[in-house]
């Protein structure tokens, strides 16, 4: 009975469980049935849904994408500052020390080489140089700043193609000062595969200029092409950035002499070849007996520091020529001779004569070793100071031989001696008198010099002739 009775409670425990896993396995087939009747009929429907509100979203981020990039591109043109390009600050170290020009900006130094500022560059973050203003007499009013291409001052014009800016103290229209001020774009060129620049821009002091001396300009010329200076003629506020742009401020003053001599090379050469000057064979010229020429030049000026009477000073050095066989004397005016004229004279030129000035810097067109010999009016010597050797420094850099200079002992006093700079003044334009035989002496131990020196030269011109022909490779 009681066996029965166990039996009897076995079998309603399995009934019950079979129940409860056949209600549990029709609940999931249920579920399950359900979810996939969903995704049959309602997902394309809830996928759109999806997906257009993805797109939303995305939209979204885009717009407020491109809201961040305009007003943050606006902040920065709105921070671009522009600051004087004269600095009166360094006032007192403008020729010796920090420039007040762009002073906020330090040079690029390279051993040998001119300082420069070259733009845009990682010193520069990547930015853009930016002028603005066109002032001629006040350079505090002309104003510079650094931009991002993509964040340009409103108004802005953007002027392609490399921009050559020149910075003097002094001025582009002098010969030799301006010389000073253009030659290390010429250098920077060299080492840069030649590349020419689209525009100038010159400043004086901050102050715009719109050409550079005739001379000066013809010389760019040769080497660069035809040369545009930049006027910024389309509004005295309109901001003008440049696509590249170097800068040079500080003339020559850390070139080395070996690049300085290649600098000048290069110009003689370009220059000969602009002019139509071939100089081939010069260095053998020889008359019909057999005797080395000589070409002796006397290069002069009117108005100041001219000779009081340049009949004698010629008659002194057509002497002392017409002593040596083979020496030829020539005379003639600066100021009637073209550019190329000039050229033309000076490479034909062994020996040149000339009072102290800006005539001279053409004694860069000579053969290398030629001579120079340099006079000067009463007071110079004990007032100009350092600036009368300029021509001194130019014989060095362009590889001449300067032979000495001569100070005129006699003319007008001072009225007041212990002023030197209004002594200078008083000074600066006058006349060259002369002693005959200081100069005949004078002439006579130069023209020597010269003549030995042409002796050995003829075996030396091939070589010369080479080395010339690699000089005006740029």
């Amino acid at each position: 009975m009681k066996m029965e009775h166990h039996l009897k409670s076995c079998t309603r425990n399995k009934n019950k469980l079979l129940t409860i896993i056949f209600i549990t396995i029709s609940f999931f087939t249920l579920f399950l049935v359900v979810v996939l009747f969903h995704i049959q009929y309602s997902s394309p429907f809830d996928f759109s849904l999806s997906a257009r509100s993805q797109t939303r979203r995305a939209s979204l981020f885009q717009e407020n994408y491109s809201n961040v990039i305009e007003m943050m591109t606006a902040k920065l043109k709105h921070s671009v500052t522009f600051l004087p390009l004269q600095d009166f600050r360094f006032r007192e170290t403008a020729t010796t020390g920090h420039t007040w020009f762009m002073s906020s900006l330090n040079d690029t130094r390279e051993e040998n080489e001119a300082e420069y500022l070259y733009f845009p560059a990682k010193a520069s973050k990547g930015r853009l140089l930016c002028f603005k203003g066109r002032d001629m007499k006040d350079g505090t009013k002309n104003s510079y700043a650094l931009a991002w291409r993509e964040s340009l001052p409103d108004s802005a014009i953007l002027l392609e193609g490399l921009t050559f800016v020149s910075y003097t103290y002094y001025d582009h229209t002098n010969l030799w000062h301006g010389l000073c001020a253009v030659a290390p774009f010429v250098r920077w060129s060299m080492k840069n595969e030649c590349l020419k620049p689209e525009r100038w821009v010159l400043f004086h002091w901050g102050e715009l200029r719109l050409r550079m001396g005739s001379w000066i300009q013809q010389l760019m010329q040769t080497n660069f092409g035809e040369v545009k200076v930049e006027g910024f003629d389309r509004g005295d506020n309109v901001p003008y950035c440049f696509e590249r742009a170097v800068v040079m401020r500080h003339e020559m003053s850390q070139m080395g002499q070996e690049n300085k001599l290649k600098t000048f090379e290069l110009l003689r050469c370009k220059a000969r070849s602009y002019c139509g000057i071939n100089p081939a064979g010069k260095g053998r010229e020889i008359n019909e007996r057999g005797f080395p020429i000589i070409r002796l030049t006397l290069l002069m000026r009117r108005g100041s520091r001219s000779f009081k009477n340049a009949t004698v000073v010629t008659d002194i050095f057509s002497k002392e020529c017409a002593r040596v066989e083979g020496c030829i004397l020539h005379v003639v005016q600066s100021d009637d001779l073209s550019f190329c004229d000039q050229v033309k004279v000076l490479t034909n030129t062994d020996i040149v004569a000339s009072p102290h000035g800006a005539q001279l810097t053409n004694m860069l067109f000579m053969d290398r070793e030629s001579s120079v010999m340099e006079f000067f009016p009463k007071g110079w010597l004990e007032n100009a100071g350092v600036g009368q050797y300029a021509h001194h420094w130019m014989a060095d850099q362009s590889g001449m031989k300067h032979q000495g200079a001569w100070w005129d002992p006699i003319g007008k006093d001072c009225p007041s001696p212990q002023d030197h700079l209004q002594c200078f003044l008083f000074h600066k334009d006058g006349m060259v008198g002369h002693n005959e035989t200081y100069f005949a002496e004078w002439a006579r131990r130069v023209i020597d010099q010269v003549r030995l020196s042409k002796v050995g030269q003829p075996s030396e011109d091939q070589a010369k002739q080479q080395h010339d022909s690699k000089a005006c490779t740029c």
